[in-house]
């Protein structure tokens, strides 16, 4: 069964549009862990449009479970990782006028830049995985960076318009997926992801972690943060 990653960047969402105090997500982090969360996953952005520095600061010193940060491969964020010490983190590419993760990481195209970010936060024994597309040279050019989990993007899957086009895109993540477990790596995966589409996703074989944010929050919304990671993880945990 995958271990359920919640990310609470949402409620960072919703008190910095005020530039308020609340809500306030290491509150979140804690009613997901009463939930049944197994990971807390936050995204701290360079333009810090959501989670900001305290926040990721204040997790490591109250988080029980997991702790992952999602982060560019950049030298500030790699900076941040190693005076903080997640359990791991994930290297994603960042746009600054992207609304949220448009695609995985073109290891390919940044393969020393990613190596080196990858081989600094192993030598402090943080934990590291690549968000990257379903795509077996992606796959590959990962595990020539040396990562230990890969981190598949589920967006096509989640945004497909029509059952058909659904099951292609779940063909193409199974596919990816055993290519992952091939090689050696752990598999992970997450965007896009809701209480309607996440089952087949939790049934593919060998996914050891499911990263799931903005459907859980919203769910939070009308529930309760508690019961809302409660319903997920039931769906995950079939």
């Amino acid at each position: 069964m995958p271990a359920l990653g919640v990310n609470i960047d949402h409620v960072a969402t919703v008190r910095q549009a005020r530039l308020t105090y609340e809500p306030d997500p290491v509150w979140a982090a804690v009613l997901a862990e009463l939930g049944g969360a197994d990971g807390i996953t936050l995204h701290l952005r360079e333009d810090r449009r959501h989670i900001q520095d305290h926040d990721l600061y204040t997790m490591k010193k109250t988080v029980q479970v997991k702790l992952n940060l999602e982060m560019a491969a950049e030298e500030e964020m790699t900076q941040i990782a190693l005076d903080v010490r997640p359990d791991q983190v994930s290297l994603v590419p960042e746009k600054r006028e992207e609304l949220t993760t448009e695609g995985g990481l073109d290891v390919i195209a940044n393969g020393e830049r990613v190596s080196q970010c990858v081989h600094r936060l192993q030598q402090a024994g943080i934990e590291v995985s690549l968000f990257i597309d379903p795509d077996p040279a992606q796959i590959e050019a990962s595990k020539k960076a040396g990562v230990h989990a890969v981190e598949l993007h589920t967006g096509r899957y989640a945004d497909a318009s029509s059952a058909g086009e659904q099951e292609q895109e779940l063909s193409i993540l199974k596919k990816a997926s055993a290519f992952t477990i091939e090689q050696g790596m752990k598999l992970h995966m997450g965007h896009g992801l809701t209480y309607r589409n996440v089952t087949p996703v939790a049934l593919i074989p060998h996914v050891s972690e499911l990263n799931i944010g903005h459907s859980i929050i919203s769910r939070a919304v009308l529930v309760g943060m508690e019961q809302a990671v409660r319903e997920m993880k039931a769906l995950v945990n079939i």
